[in-house]
């Protein structure tokens, strides 16, 4: 037979165990929280600069769009409502052909017209462009004009 001295310790033990594992059961708020921080600035770190880049890629993407619309849709339409007029006075005149109420580009500079005797070498009619976005003629990569009579 066992002894109750030592019965009740073992009882004693048992329940020491008991609240013990309960203790160590679950994770802690601020544990939860160091965790989401990690994560927060590993997706900072890695996946913010690929998201900002998209966006500056995104930009060029629209003011291609805009010009090749501007030369390629809204001048014939222009020109068809216009037949005693060889230029429009300035893209103004073709914004409600391309459903649009300003004529600037994504970095928010205005796109340049150019028509009759001062059409560049391979634009027909119209040619439209966006100096880009350092907002400057001429550059080179990303900062490149976007012109409506090239190809990309």
């Amino acid at each position: 037979m066992i002894s109750s001295t030592l019965l009740d310790t073992l009882v004693a033990r048992k329940n020491a165990r008991k609240k013990a594992g309960k203790k160590q059961r679950g994770i802690t708020l601020l544990e939860i929280l160091i965790v989401l921080a990690i994560i927060g600035l590993v997706m900072g770190l890695l996946v913010g600069p690929a998201v900002m880049k998209a966006f500056g890629k995104s930009k060029t993407r629209i003011a291609r769009i805009a010009v090749k619309g501007y030369a390629f849709e809204a001048y014939p339409k222009w020109a068809t409502d216009n037949p005693g007029k060889k230029c429009p006075s300035s893209l103004a005149d073709l914004n409600e052909y391309v459903n649009s109420t300003d004529a600037k580009d994504p970095w928010g500079n205005d796109y340049v017209m150019q028509c009759g005797e001062n059409l560049p070498a391979g634009a027909k009619g119209i040619a439209v462009m966006s100096y880009g976005e350092d907002g400057k003629a001429g550059g080179d990569g990303d900062a490149r004009d976007i012109k409506s009579w090239q190809e990309e």
